[in-house]
């Protein structure tokens, strides 16, 4: 017969990982970003802002000490983020998001008025960088970004498959006339809800578009 020793510890160790974990946060939301940047000098600026907000709700996750930014890697570890100063402006780093079902962090890295973002995957502490905020699929098997703007984006939604030791792009679509500004999210986990803006348009569209579709280049988004 077994203990109830081996079976109460057994019951725990789930609850032991799941407790070492820290909480799994949302992204700021826009309305979250204007209230907590009201006050920045600048895009650098308003991002340490955002990670002071998220280093409480993310306790244990990551620490800031002066320019290093410090992520806790899974199961052990750490890997540290340091801000670099040169002719170019400067590169500063701020936590963004965790995404613990993947075992993950988001960091965004602003250089003058542009943030781009890198995923850190804790489990190796490889590094994968993204040139827009990543948005992770209901089955956990990808994540799509959307990069638009009125310069220097790459103006493409791309997909990419996420592993436990990876991230890799296997999809892209540059929409034709562009876009100046797009918000992405998962309708389901093969489905892609788009809120764009046309260039030189004022009015919000919407459309969905599927990861099989004839849009997507560089291979298929499966």
């Amino acid at each position: 017969m077994i203990g109830r020793a081996v079976i109460a510890g057994a019951m725990l160790a789930p609850l032991l990982i799941a407790f070492a974990q820290p909480a799994s946060a949302v992204p700021p939301t826009r309305e979250e970003i204007a209230q907590w940047c009201t006050d920045a000098e600048d895009t650098s600026h308003c991002n340490r802002l955002i990670e002071a907000q998220q280093l409480k709700r993310l306790p244990g996750l990551a620490t800031r000490n002066g320019g290093d930014l410090k992520v806790t890697l899974f199961p052990s570890g750490s890997t540290t983020f340091t801000d670099v100063d040169d002719i170019h402006g400067g590169l500063s780093y701020s936590l963004w998001d965790n995404l613990s079902s993947i075992n993950a962090v988001i960091v965004s890295a602003t250089r003058e008025d542009r943030t781009t973002y890198t995923i850190l995957l804790r489990a190796n502490g490889r590094k994968f960088d993204l040139p827009a905020e990543p948005v992770l699929s209901p089955d956990r098997a990808h994540i799509v970004t959307a990069d638009f703007c009125a310069k220097d984006c790459s103006d493409e939604v791309a997909v990419w498959k996420v592993s436990r030791d990876a991230v890799t792009k296997v999809a892209s679509w540059k929409p034709s006339p562009a876009w100046s500004d797009a918000v992405i999210t998962w309708k389901d986990a093969d489905t892609l809800a788009i809120d764009y803006t046309a260039m030189g348009e004022a009015d919000a569209k919407s459309q969905e578009r599927k990861l099989g579709d004839k849009v997507w280049q560089t291979g298929t988004a499966r």
